[in-house]
């Protein structure tokens, strides 16, 4: 049985995440979802908690027809400050994997760098599906939702996640520099 690894911050979870998971469980039997930068939140590039991120990705895959839930754990993960142990320090928080699934040249640099096998999911309509882009929807009022899962939207709503990102915005505009 095959292991694989899935990392992201899931800034919020969204459309281009869910098709790298089904992805990913067509070249694996199992899948760990790795929230990275779990420590973060209240900021412009991580405005959901860790909880929250759970929370969305949790819904979403559960209303996934295609996904086996028994095969997936989601652990969040907190940065370090030293980029050469962070590989070290997932070690320790997961299960043994097999492959990792990324396309942050960064992290794939990181695992590789140890000789542990990266595969690159195909990117879906990148420059609409990214937490950034996303982000910058929900602040400037631009449709965004249909981007995400139901499940995701949901989870925004319930913790009024577009006020607090635009709140957010607010303060980081008029902070001195």
């Amino acid at each position: 049985m095959s292991r694989g690894l899935f990392i992201g911050r899931f800034q919020p979870f969204h459309l281009g995440h869910l098709a790298s998971i089904n992805f990913a469980f067509s070249k694996i039997d199992e899948l760990i979802i790795i929230i990275g930068s779990s420590q973060a939140s209240h900021e412009m590039g991580n405005p959901f908690t860790a909880g929250e991120r759970i929370s969305m990705i949790k819904e979403s895959l559960n209303a996934d027809p295609k996904i086996d839930c028994k095969k997936t754990l989601i652990i969040p993960v907190p940065d370090t400050s030293v980029h050469s142990t962070w590989t070290h320090h997932v070690d320790m928080l997961v299960p043994k994997y097999d492959v990792v699934f990324t396309n942050n040249a960064f992290t794939s640099f990181l695992f590789l760098e140890r000789n542990i096998t990266v595969i690159k999911p195909k990117l879906l309509h990148r420059s609409d599906l990214s937490g950034t882009e996303i982000r910058r929807r929900m602040i400037k009022n631009i449709k965004w939702q249909y981007l995400v899962t139901e499940q995701t939207l949901k989870v925004i709503h319930s913790i009024n996640g577009v006020e607090r990102l635009k709140k957010i915005s607010n303060k980081s505009h008029h902070r001195k520099i």
